[in-house]
């Protein structure tokens, strides 16, 4: 899945956002908070990293293509290094449980904000 790709899959998500940061990066947000990072360019072109749920952690990084993205500083998320062993599809299921697990971490007031958010 490339970064047109992604922005198409997420534009009528609630809240959504994305940038390109440190020059190579196409970062998504909720509400300001990343749920999802494209590399554009360099040596992890194409890889994309998002949130996964904490009981599927394991299971996902045990696969060939899934590693833990460490560099993100975060915990339970992931990075498909290998994005031509997954279908699209998988990769847009994988995309959008994350904006859902971000979404769900957001206090209750930007909740309430995005709910009342007209549909695009």
């Amino acid at each position: 899945m490339n970064d047109t790709e992604l922005k198409a899959l997420s534009k009528d998500w609630p809240g959504v956002a994305s940038t390109v940061k440190w020059d190579e990066e196409l970062v998504f947000t909720v509400s300001g908070k990343t749920f999802a990072v494209h590399c554009l360019r360099g040596p992890h072109r194409g890889r994309t990293s998002f949130k996964v749920d904490a009981e599927r952690f394991l299971e996902l990084t045990d696969q060939p293509g899934i590693a833990p993205a460490a560099y993100m500083a975060r915990p339970f998320w992931v990075s498909i290094a290998e994005p031509d062993r997954f279908a699209r599809a998988k990769i847009a299921e994988f995309v959008r449980r994350s904006y859902e697990l971000v979404r769900a971490g957001l206090s209750k007031r930007q909740q309430a904000a995005l709910a009342a958010l007209p549909p695009a």
